[in-house]
């Protein structure tokens, strides 16, 4: 069974995010002064095969924990569904 793994990563929220912080300046610069605070992460979207969402939910914990997150200073989030 195919399964699509939306993916977000993001800084933990403890942390300076100085993306964020360039990013929101850059918003100010345009005119746009109206925003409080941007938080800069990534998003990949993952197609995998497996036999259960269960199966495919613990191959997607697998990758972020092991690759695609760095557990020290970032969080990831994500939502499975069959193809």
């Amino acid at each position: 069974m195919k399964f699509i793994a939306e993916i977000d990563i993001m800084p933990l929220k403890e942390l300076l995010d100085p993306q964020g912080k360039a990013i929101k300046l850059g918003l100010q610069n345009l005119g746009i002064t109206q925003v409080e605070e941007v938080r800069m992460g990534k998003h990949i979207s993952l197609t995998l095969e497996a036999e259960t969402e269960a199966e495919a939910r613990q191959k997607v914990e697998t990758a972020c924990k092991k690759l695609l997150a760095n557990l020290i200073v970032e969080d990831f989030s994500y939502t499975i569904a069959s193809v």
